[in-house]
């Protein structure tokens, strides 16, 4: 069954296109990486897929939700992480907690019961009152990854989630993410880190807003006869810089 389908996706912006009919498949529980260089056009295509923003053409259809048509379900039934956005700082830890249960649609006692286990699964119930903006960046990290799994999303949008922390938490941070992906969460997950992608079941990699490249990092390395999906998307990315006068 998949959790996401795409077909031939495209979003215009007057006479530029910035995705330009792209189609994928991505499996319940499958771990996707989702990769391009700075402007390929990977955060349009997000916004497009979690309901943010309407595709100029072609389909989507997301937790079996139409994205043009039915955003508001595709919304409810996914979560979202951001590097740039996720946890509000003057909040404690329990508060956004609290704040993006009731954003989910989460029962009050839902919200208790789920709260307490997650603080306790991260051991951070002796700081559950302390204001995030307080927190190192790798707890907040994987409290803010949690807070977008706490209504069980089908499928859940992380957006170079681990930029910036330091390798061990990267680590316990992908830790994290095969433990969703086991109990059948969907992840979506893009990256600036090559090995990362080395961790996904299945990648593509986006060039100019065309997907140039997709399938597990095994076979990609294959194909392009590299050993490692860096080399991948050295080889993928740099006639685009050149073209471009990079």
């Amino acid at each position: 069954m998949n959790a996401i389908m795409v077909r031939e996706l495209t979003r215009r912006f007057g006479r530029f296109t910035a995705v330009d009919a792209i189609s994928v498949d991505v499996a319940a529980g499958e771990v996707f990486g989702f990769l391009g260089a700075n402007g390929a056009g990977k955060t349009t295509a997000i916004k497009m897929l979690i309901g943010l923003l309407a595709p100029s053409s072609g389909s989507a259809r997301v937790a079996g939700y139409d994205v043009l048509t039915q955003s508001d379900a595709v919304r409810r039934n996914i979560g979202y992480m951001s590097q740039r956005f996720s946890l509000y700082d003057d909040l404690s830890t329990r508060e956004n907690i609290s704040l993006y249960g009731g954003i989910y649609g989460l029962r009050d006692a839902e919200i208790r019961t789920r709260g307490d286990e997650l603080l306790r699964h991260l051991g951070m119930e002796p700081i559950a009152d302390a204001l995030v903006g307080t927190l190192p960046l790798g707890w907040k990290q994987k409290l803010a990854f949690s807070v977008a799994l706490l209504h069980r999303p089908a499928v859940v949008f992380l957006d170079e989630p681990t930029g910036g922390v330091d390798p061990v938490t990267r680590r316990q941070f992908w830790e994290m993410i095969y433990a969703a992906a086991a109990r059948g969460t969907t992840v979506f997950v893009t990256t600036h880190y090559m090995d990362e992608a080395e961790y996904c079941d299945r990648l593509s990699i986006m060039v100019d807003g065309r997907i140039a490249a997709m399938g597990t990092p095994a076979a990609l390395k294959a194909e392009f006869g590299v050993a490692s999906i860096d080399e991948v998307f050295v080889r993928l990315a740099r006639p685009a810089t050149a073209a471009a006068g990079g």
